[in-house]
């Protein structure tokens, strides 16, 4: 099994199937603090380095969360621009200087392989965000973990699913990262749902093919979102060499109650990894969705601090004493119920 203390995790591939059931069991320990339930100090005096040179909302927002709610605290760095790297410093440079400054690192870069790179100089482990068209581990384990619950709730196991993943499987670090875990269960049959130019990269196809699973790739939406799990994609307009390359397939697999009503099992989950481009003229996953009790966006969002406060107690070697060090809450954060 994989040692997690003092490791970066950088890619999907360091992972074996026992590796991944006990980071989610621990995961599972998370969730009372998470919900506010109670909290912890095991990471007091603990430094996390959240370096986002990428814009990113939710992985950014939800590492630096992760690591308060196990009492740490968080340092952040926003946007090349802000950063040395503009005047030139080497990744090899930065990780040595800012590595001193934390005891884990959290890293988004535009480029793939920065992550890696920056690793080698750093003192400390370094958690990849993502790394341009490369991966993005921490969602993909955060996407395998909701699935593992989602389908435990309709009496199913993530061995024998059918998932269909719908949109820009080309440019999609995502479903690349997430088809690479899948690939360690058994018997899981893939539907990759894409224009011809967007289509899931070879050598994914060639993983899951090795590993046994069926598959099948169409550029047809309609009569193909029979399964478990629809995973949808937007449409990754940054890795696109101009906007106006990424408008030609923008709102070509629009997902609504009509379509998922006539295409969806009654119990198909849906899930994205968020955000979804909700602009008139993409409108992937629409918001006649939000009250489906199947779309499960915001769970999965939610299950990310799990993951990664797994994640950093994992890491730092913290995640048999964390409830030693519990203590109570003293405030009330949930919206009060309108009696409108």
């Amino acid at each position: 099994m994989f040692k997690f203390q003092g490791a970066d995790i950088l890619s999907v591939n360091q992972f074996d199937r026992a590796s991944i059931e006990y980071l989610f069991t621990v995961a599972d320990t998370m969730r009372p603090y998470a919900h506010r339930e109670k909290r912890t100090r095991v990471l007091d005096g603990a430094i996390l380095g959240n370096l986002f040179f990428e814009p990113s909302t939710r992985t950014r927002v939800s590492f630096g969360t992760a690591f308060n709610l196990l009492g740490g605290h968080v340092r952040e760095t926003v946007g090349a621009s802000s950063s040395a790297l503009a005047k030139g410093e080497s990744l090899y440079d930065t990780a040595r200087v800012l590595s001193s400054y934390s005891d884990v690192i959290a890293m988004r870069h535009p480029d793939s392989g920065s992550v890696a790179e920056f690793a080698e100089g750093s003192r400390v482990p370094v958690i990849n965000g993502g790394d341009g068209a490369n991966e993005h581990p921490t969602q993909a384990l955060l996407d395998l973990y909701t699935i593992s619950k989602e389908q435990a709730h309709n009496g199913k196991m993530i061995d024998g699913m059918h998932i269909a993943m719908v949109g820009d499987l080309k440019y999609g670090r995502t479903v690349h990262s997430l088809s690479k875990l899948l690939c360690l269960y058994q018997n899981i049959r893939f539907t990759f749902v894409s224009p011809n130019e967007l289509a899931m990269p070879d050598y994914i196809i060639d993983a899951i093919d090795n590993a046994g699973h069926k598959y099948e790739i169409t550029d047809q939406l309609e009569g193909n979102l029979s399964a478990d799990i629809v995973y949808q994609t937007r449409i990754q307009q940054e890795r696109f060499p101009s906007e106006d390359e990424a408008n030609k397939y923008r709102g070509k697999f629009r997902l609504n109650q009509s379509i998922y009503t006539q295409h969806c099992k009654s119990n198909t989950v849906i899930m994205h990894p968020l955000p979804r481009d909700s602009r008139a003229d993409a409108n992937e996953l629409d918001n006649d969705m939000n009250h489906n009790p199947n779309l499960a966006i915001f769970r999965q969002a939610d299950n990310g601090v799990l993951v990664r406060m797994a994640l950093f107690a994992t890491t730092l070697g913290v995640e048999q004493v964390v409830s030693h060090h519990d203590c109570g809450i003293v405030w009330y954060s949930q919206k009060a119920e309108s009696g409108l």
